[in-house]
């Protein structure tokens, strides 16, 4: 075995459970979640065998696994974000979660309308959040940064971070009903 190889096993040897967690976390089909895990793996092993190197291995895997799972969802009608971006693990997962449905991109005119008025909609409520739970919002479920990764880098507590996550959550789904209601979905 090279170095190369050695290296690309010892990455998927220390990646392995923290993808696949993060994959079920994200797709209900326990076997849906195993396939993309493979699918992510097949596609690390192509890549990097090509001749410029990947950098920041981890990163690229996740970012692989959330195009994987993004894939999937798009095959359907519709895309529940809660299963693309929900929290980490918590005590009570359901605080901290945003349950927003969108239409898929490709299911019509009327749905491709109420999918530009519920990004508008949920745009107009993060702009509402105070800033510092926007900020945790958007890193947490937009850019998949960990709760753990923002603490070290903010300084910030854990549980600070969960709780600003949880009241930006709680304010959003607020919000967002209205739209939901007018849109009678």
């Amino acid at each position: 075995m090279n170095e190369r190889d050695r290296d690309m096993t010892a990455t998927f040897m220390r990646e392995r459970t923290r993808l696949g967690n993060f994959i079920r976390r994200r797709v209900r089909d326990p076997s849906d979640a195993e396939d993309i895990l493979q699918d992510v793996f097949h596609e690390f092993v192509q890549a990097y065998r090509l001749p410029a190197p990947i950098e920041q291995a981890s990163a690229w895997l996740f970012r692989v696994a959330r195009n994987r799972i993004i894939d999937r969802f798009r095959k359907k009608k519709e895309q529940p974000l809660v299963e693309l971006f929900e929290g980490d693990a918590t005590s009570d997962e359901d605080d901290y979660r945003l349950d927003l449905a969108l239409p898929a991109h490709d299911a019509g005119p009327e749905a491709l309308y109420a999918r530009s008025v519920l990004l508008e909609a949920l745009q107009a409520a993060l702009d509402e959040l105070p800033a510092n739970q926007r900020e945790v919002f958007i890193a947490h479920e937009l850019e998949g940064r960990s709760f753990k990764d923002m603490a070290a880098q903010t300084g910030v507590a854990i549980n600070t971070l969960l709780a600003r996550k949880r009241y930006a959550v709680l304010h959003l789904r607020a919000r967002l009903q209205d739209t939901y209601e007018e849109l009678d979905f």
